[in-house]
């Protein structure tokens, strides 16, 4: 056992993790192949047989130990049917098993008895795992509620755009005092390129999301044989019955929405990512499409209900990463976690979390689309304000997604250091609390009751990722690229704005123990991941256009041998073109001046557009010979303060 216990020998080497936490008269096992074989084919004949659950294996030494703790189930732990089989089978999934009994029965002693047989290979507590918010209720609004004006930066009708600071911020000081224009995810400038595709699912593993929430109900991924078929059956023979929206993987049934406030964390994350934009209603979501039914789908796989014992458990979280790979989604937004600091390496998060690690490996080697070969898990860091990273987003092969608040500072909750790969808003109540007593610092989106409310936490900051994410699927959709897995990745995690500048002073918090307590920004720098998320950055990426940042209102001399070749290339310049609209877009009121491979412009606005060069490449003979001229575009990204390193960390 790695970094959850004390390394042992014998049976207890099979153990994984500890007792601590984990769902009582429960146990998932591995078995070696034959003895899965054997099982797997004993639960097959007995569900044709439509008896009750399988309480025994046909394998001696395990069935001694099965009666020995008074087994009620047998169960599989994946779901392995017609359609997944051979992919299934190949990664494995057909030797893990969910073995129940009584709860009164000792969980470690169980453990250990099923680990003395020789065919079980490992004997995997059923942790739980925790949602990355802040813990405290949504703050759903109320009669104090005030709808902020809206940006003229988009043509989006939808009214409360104006309280989504994290899209669009133009610095509206009635949000902080102290906010800064444009730290958003500068959805703006994105959305006059694309909106979102509805052939890209986001799969939310969380809550169950409001699939008939007015903001959202266009945008969910419906499941047709099941909508329009028999209800308790299983009409596309998928293995669930009435998966309409998605599925209730803790009851194993439809999706049901968890009473009260806490119970809209998913409905919450989905509204970031795929509210339907220009509906004339509510808010506006990252990849929500343009009112036009093209926004991105979301799926609702449901892993948290209540005070159930199942909820959040790991494998009520396997199921429902596998089924996401089998059902068509291209992105796992997970904002979920293990607590902060309870794993510390990737070795000891392999060896704790076999069966959760094997799902998640599946989805992402399996889910496929026209734009992308492979699946993203992306998750929250986590909020207990330490400097590692929460897992499983931590795992070097996952997105793990770290915290800013409205004036791009770390926010006071967030993990951050090793295993953090990205920022994005996540919000932070205390500036907006201390500064003027409203909840306006905090994300913005849709709750469940056909509502809206506020709230903060990594958990809002990963679906920000997320969000961008599927966009950027959209846009290569229309562009008609593919990318590997790896090389969407990488556009992502470099589609940044620098926040280390932002990385100074201090901030204040109250903590859960009422005190007021102070933090040292210093310690964030360089420990954020490479930088906060940037919608437009990432569109330019996938178009494969370079980003040129700039600083707002001041004269800027743009040397283009630094993002053309190694900085020694032989041109120079003969135009320089930008349009009438994105020209007001930056604020340019003066043509961009020429001298040989330099661009000396002026931008007033906060804004993105594109600057069309021509380029003279290689030397003239006077009249009689000449080089060629080429156009080349650069996407110009202006901002109120460009770090150094042009938007690096």
């Amino acid at each position: 056992m790695q970094d959850g216990g004390t390394d042992t020998s014998g049976p207890a080497s099979k153990l994984i993790y500890s007792s601590d936490g984990a769902v009582k008269g429960s146990l998932i096992v591995c078995l070696d192949q034959d003895a899965s074989s054997t099982l797997s084919n004993g639960i097959a004949t007995r569900s044709a047989d439509s008896e009750g659950p399988m309480t025994r294996s046909g394998i001696r030494d395990l069935d001694s130990v099965l009666e020995d703790i008074d087994v009620v189930s047998i169960t599989p732990l994946f779901n392995i049917n017609e359609k997944n089989a051979v992919r299934a089978k190949k990664a494995g999934l057909d030797k893990w098993f969910v073995i129940g009994f009584d709860k009164s029965v000792d969980l470690d002693n169980a453990a250990l008895k099923l680990a003395s047989v020789a065919q079980v290979s490992n004997v995997q507590f059923n942790k739980k795992l925790q949602k990355t918010d802040d813990g405290a209720p949504i703050n759903i609004i109320g009669s104090d509620f005030k709808i902020l004006p809206s940006s003229a930066s988009t043509s989006f009708n939808d009214p409360m755009i104006g309280n989504q600071w994290n899209f669009i911020n133009t610095g509206d000081k009635e949000i902080y005092s102290k906010i800064v224009e444009g730290a958003d995810i500068n959805c703006a400038n994105a959305w006059k390129l694309c909106a979102g595709d509805p052939r890209i699912i986001v799969a939310v593993v969380d809550d169950a999301v409001q699939w008939d929430h007015p903001d959202l109900e266009a945008n969910m991924w419906t499941n047709e044989a099941e909508q329009n078929g028999t209800r308790n059956k299983d009409d596309d023979k998928n293995g669930y019955a009435d998966d309409i929206h998605g599925y209730n993987f803790v009851t194993n049934g439809p999706l049901a929405l968890t009473p009260g406030s806490s119970g809209s964390h998913g409905t919450h994350i989905a509204g970031i990512i795929a509210a339907v934009n220009n509906n004339g209603t509510g808010v506006c979501g990252i990849a929500g499409g343009s009112g036009n039914n093209d926004g991105v789908k979301i799926m609702s796989c449901q892993i948290f209900y209540g005070d159930d014992e199942e909820s959040g458990s790991i494998a009520v979280t396997a199921r429902a990463i596998q089924y996401a790979a089998d059902n068509g989604a291209s992105i796992i937004q997970c904002s979920f976690s293990y607590e902060g600091g309870a794993l510390t390496s990737d070795d000891g998060y392999i060896w704790n979390s076999p069966a959760e690690k094997k799902a998640i490996d599946y989805f992402m080697d399996n889910a496929k689309n026209d734009a992308m070969d492979g699946g993203l898990a992306i998750f929250a860091a986590g909020n207990e304000l330490v400097n590692v990273c929460a897992y499983p987003g931590a795992y070097k092969d996952y997105i793990a997604v770290t915290a800013v608040s409205c004036d791009f500072t770390p926010a006071y909750y967030t993990n951050y250091g090793p295993g953090s790969n990205i920022a994005a808003p996540g919000g932070d109540a205390y500036q907006s609390i201390f500064d003027n007593g409203s909840d306006y610092a905090q994300i913005y989106s849709t709750v469940n009751g056909g509502s809206y409310g506020y709230k903060q936490g990594s958990s809002m900051a990963c679906p920000h990722v997320s969000g961008v994410a599927a966009l950027g699927l959209s846009y290569a959709l229309k562009l008609g690229k593919k990318y590997t897995r790896d090389q969407f990745t990488g556009l992502l995690l470099t589609s940044v704005n620098g926040i280390d500048n932002y990385c100074t002073g201090t901030k204040k918090y109250v903590s859960d123990y009422g005190y007021t307590e102070t933090i040292n920004l210093s310690g964030y720098k360089g420990q954020m991941g490479t930088g906060c998320i940037d919608a437009y950055k990432m569109l330019m990426n996938v178009r494969g256009t370079t980003c040129i940042p700039v600083e707002k209102g001041k004269d800027e001399q743009i040397d283009l041998k630094e993002y053309i070749g190694d900085g020694y290339s032989t041109f120079t310049i003969d135009a320089v073109t930008i349009s009438a609209n994105d020209k007001n877009a930056l604020g340019i009121t003066t043509n961009p001046r020429i001298s040989s491979t330099k661009i000396l412009l002026n931008c007033a606005k906060t804004g993105a557009g594109i600057m069309k060069v021509t380029i003279h490449a290689g030397p003239d003979r006077g009249s009689s010979m000449s080089g060629m001229p080429v156009e080349k575009e650069f996407a110009i990204i202006s901002r109120v303060e460009q770090p150094e390193n042009g938007g690096w960390l």
